[in-house]
């Protein structure tokens, strides 16, 4: 993804709360997470606020995870993950069985963060949301069968992180977290208020 995924996404953000939002880019194909993650640091450094919030989509949402898990000097803020695979991604492990050229399609940062099944837990401090999609219109059904609800490419499991402060499930596609309107708000209601809406 080159970042214009999620322009619909930060407009919206920007008119419900008023903050000024960036896109962050990344070479997840080449470059190693390590990398990724202070990258991530240091534009969050560069920003002229004293107050920082992210919010990632898919492995997105990992990148965040290693930068604050690695950096604790950044400006203090929320987090929301919208549909990241959190624990694993057996989308990508089947694609990976599957296709023998998929590990490179894939990149190096999937290969670090989503081919193994992980005991992550969030215990950074920082109050994180989650968002995951239940609608299942994606890709990742080709290559795997999910067990319960998903969004077509990562299954509602995969995204509970121990330790989040909030969790709401959406009737939307993987894609279509970045897309929803529904999806903006409640991300904006969390980075106010440290909660989703009760609706």
């Amino acid at each position: 993804m080159n970042g214009a995924d999620g322009l619909v996404l930060r407009r919206r953000l920007t008119l419900e709360t008023g903050m000024k939002t960036h896109a962050f880019h990344y070479r997840s194909l080449a470059g190693s997470m390590a990398d990724v993650a202070m990258q991530l640091a240091e534009f969050a450094r560069g920003l002229p606020a004293k107050r920082v919030h992210f919010v990632g989509h898919s492995l997105g949402g990992l990148v965040i995870y290693r930068t604050l898990e690695q950096v604790t000097d950044l400006p203090s803020g929320r987090v929301v993950f919208l549909g990241t695979p959190a624990l694993a991604s057996r989308a990508a492990i089947g694609a990976t069985q599957r296709l023998a050229a998929a590990s490179k399609l894939l990149g190096h940062c999937v290969a670090e963060e989503l081919l193994n099944e992980t005991s992550r837990r969030w215990e950074i401090d920082r109050d994180l949301g989650i968002i995951a999609g239940t609608r299942p219109v994606g890709l990742g059904q080709f290559f795997t069968t999910m067990d319960g609800d998903n969004d077509g490419t990562v299954a509602v499991s995969e995204t509970r992180l121990p330790g989040a402060t909030d969790f709401r499930t959406m009737p939307v596609g993987h894609m279509g977290l970045l897309m929803s309107a529904r999806v903006a708000r409640e991300t904006s209601q969390f980075l106010k208020d440290g909660r989703f809406s009760l609706e």
